[in-house]
C-alpha cells in the first residue's frame, strides 16, 4: 500500500518525539514515587514525624504551582530544547541532593526547590506537541505520553525497593542511594534532550524537505485559524471564561 505524504511524515514525527517524551515523563513520576519509599527509613534518620513529613513533601507542589506558568512562558520564548533540558538537569541535581538532607528544614527546602525546577515539564511537553502535531493527532500523542505514568507507578516499587537494599554502600543509607541513583539518568536524559529535540519543524533535518514543508504549512495554517478566532493575550487569558476551569 502506498503511504501518503501525511502518513509518512507523521510516522517519523511520532517515532522521533513520543518515546523520548514518554521516557522523560516516566522519570518525572518515578521521582514523585520515590519519596514515599524513602520515608520508610529516611523519616527516622533525619527526624521527621508524619505531620512534618507531609508538610515537607507537599512543599514540592508549592514550588511547582508557583513556577508552572512562568516556566511555560519561558519555554515559548527560548525554545523547548533548551528549557526542557534545563528542567531535567536541575530537577535531577536537586533530587539527588535530597540525599544530603539532614533534618526537616533542609528536606522541606529541597522539596520546594525541586518543585520549582520541575515546574512546567508536563504542560511544556503538551505545548511542544502543538509545534509538531496537527490538531487531529493531539489526543493520540497526549494519550501515548501519559501512558508513562502508570508504567512509572508499576515499575517504581521494585526499582525503589531494590535501591533501598543498597544500604551501607559507600557508607550511605539506602534512601540516600535511591535518591542518587535515580537522579543520574534524569540528568543524563536532560543532557540528551539538548542534542536530540528539535525546536522547529523547519530545523528538522531528519525530515525530507517536502515533509517539512507539508507539516510546517499544516501547523502554521491551523495556528493562524485559531488565533483569528480565539486569540487572547497572556493577561487576557487569566479572565477569559473559555480558558478557565
Amino acid at each position: 500500500m502506498v503511504r501518503s505524504l501525511e502518513q509518512i511524515t507523521m510516522r517519523k514525527v511520532y517515532l522521533r518525539i513520543l518515546p523520548f517524551a514518554a521516557l522523560t515523563y516516566f522519570f518525572c513520576h518515578l521521582d514523585r514515587i520515590n519519596v514515599g519509599f524513602a520515608a520508610l527509613t529516611m523519616n527516622k534518620d533525619i527526624g521527621l514525624d508524619a505531620a512534618i513529613y507531609g508538610m515537607a513533601a507537599g512543599a514540592f507542589f508549592w514550588g511547582y504551582v508557583l513556577f508552572e506558568v512562568p516556566s511555560n512562558i519561558i519555554l515559548e520564548k527560548v525554545g523547548a530544547r533548551i528549557w526542557i533540558a534545563r528542567i531535567m538537569i536541575t530537577w535531577g541535581l536537586i533530587s539527588g541532593a535530597t540525599a544530603l538532607a539532614t533534618g526537616p528544614y533542609s528536606f522541606m527546602a529541597i522539596r520546594f526547590l525541586l518543585g520549582l525546577a520541575e515546574a512546567g515539564l508536563f504542560p511544556g511537553f503538551v505545548l511542544y506537541f502543538t509545534y509538531w502535531f496537527p490538531d487531529r493527532y493531539r489526543a493520540r500523542i497526549n494519550a501515548g505520553f501519559t501512558l508513562a505514568l502508570p508504567v512509572a507507578v508499576a515499575t517504581g516499587a521494585p526499582i525503589s525497593t531494590a535501591l533501598l537494599g543498597l544500604d551501607g554502600l559507600w557508607g550511605l543509607k539506602g534512601w540516600q542511594c535511591m535518591y542518587l541513583f535515580e537522579a543520574i539518568p534524569t540528568v543524563l536524559i536532560g543532557v540528551a534532550v539538548f542534542f536530540y529535540l528539535t525546536d522547529k519543524v523547519s530545523d528538522a533535518r531528519w525530515l525530507l524537505p517536502e515533509e517539512r514543508r507539508w507539516l510546517s504549512d499544516r501547523i502554521s495554517g491551523e495556528r493562524r485559524r485559531i488565533e483569528t478566532q480565539h486569540g487572547v493575550s497572556i493577561l487576557q487569558s487569566f479572565w477569559d471564561p473559555n480558558l478557565q476551569g
